[in-house]
């Protein structure tokens, strides 16, 4: 990483990939990861870890499903949401949105247990900005 500060704006205007994130930071044992999203993602669980959502642009809906209880929240620009370890969730964005999210480093983005993986979905644990898209 790098020692100078990071635009989370710049960073978002530097790729065009949907569902890719990128490490913008690090701390202690967290990646700090910036991404685009429009349209459905797949329902997945993150069995070990919290996922941190904050919305920088855009507009968002996390389905979630716990207990056997379908739910949904949406956030809107600035608006913060924490799913909880073990939650299936699915975010859909209805357009582009950007997002930033906190999680450990290492955690990859299609859970520990998801749906099939569809061809524009990235399961990556993030890519460093300046890298090849992929």
């Amino acid at each position: 990483m790098t020692t100078q500060p990071v635009n989370l704006y710049e960073t978002l205007d530097s790729f065009s990939d949907l569902w890719s994130p990128r490490i913008v930071a690090q701390f202690n044992d967290y990646d700090v990861r910036v991404a685009k999203f429009h349209g459905e993602y797949l329902w997945h669980a993150h069995l070990d870890t919290d996922e941190l959502f904050i919305v920088v642009a855009g507009r968002l809906t996390i389905h979630l499903r716990e207990d056997g209880v379908e739910r949904a929240v949406t956030l809107g620009k600035g608006d913060t949401y924490v799913v909880p370890r073990g939650t299936e969730h699915k975010p859909v964005s209805d357009a582009e949105s950007r997002i930033l999210m906190v999680e450990p480093t290492g955690t990859l983005t299609v859970g520990d247990t998801h749906e099939e993986v569809p061809d524009y979905v990235d399961a990556t644990t993030g890519h460093h900005p300046g890298r090849a898209e992929r």
